[in-house]
């Protein structure tokens, strides 16, 4: 069976050199390079051909989120796991939107880190429990955010923000009524009522108001 080949990408040379040796232990996996930064192994990747990249995400010259992207346009075979010690949600986000196949941190164990590296490559995304938690917590806070800015732009109820953003999202009438369980009838009051609470008199007119908010 051919094995898996891993590229480490890591600024710290010591720790990329663990890293590489957890990944060594595994007799499916092997490690093809070592980089110190996501500019070098962008460099690497013709000549080593990876099937997984172990990123780190704070590194000079060009960073973990940068590379990621550069590699998944370049390489797109190629599966990019970050792999750092900074929980923060915007970093995250970024990763996966630049095409990351998962997100570890350092603290992630020995078989964990194998697993992960062989999920990835059989193209599964891999989120562990605290990372997925914090992605829904940001975009609870982004929901959050755009209900306030609703509000109070156009003095808008619960139930007509509700709409109003499903109208932004591109739903029918006949959706938002099926989703929310109400009559068609109850749904276009609600929709002619925030027509008059946006000042237009269209569905289109009323999306672009609603999108001039929350932008």
């Amino acid at each position: 069976m051919e094995k898996i080949k891993v590229l480490v990408v890591d600024d710290q040379t010591e720790l990329a050199e663990e890293i590489a040796s957890v990944v060594r232990t595994d007799e499916e996996l092997e490690v093809v390079g070592l980089a110190n930064d996501g500019f070098e192994a962008l460099g690497k990747m013709a000549d080593c051909k990876p099937d997984v990249v172990l990123m780190d995400i704070r590194m000079p010259n060009m960073n973990g989120v940068v590379a990621t992207q550069r590699i998944r346009s370049e390489f797109p075979d190629a599966k990019v796991i970050i792999l750092t010690t900074f929980d923060d949600s915007d970093y995250i986000l970024n990763a996966i939107n630049n095409g990351a196949s998962g997100y570890l941190l350092k603290d992630i164990g020995g078989n964990a880190l194998l697993n992960a590296i062989k999920n990835a490559h059989a193209g599964d995304t891999i989120l562990p429990a605290k990372i997925a938690r914090r992605i829904t917590d940001a975009a609870r806070h982004v929901a959050a955010d755009r209900e306030i800015r609703l509000q109070r732009a156009f003095n808008m109820s619960d139930r007509e923000v509700e709409i109003a953003l499903m109208m932004y999202e591109g739903f029918t009438n006949r959706q938002i009524s099926a989703a929310l369980k109400l009559s068609e009838g109850t749904t276009r009051n609600y929709v002619s009522t925030i027509y008059i609470k946006t000042n237009t008199e269209n569905r289109v007119g009323a999306v672009d108001a609603i999108k001039k908010v929350l932008s």
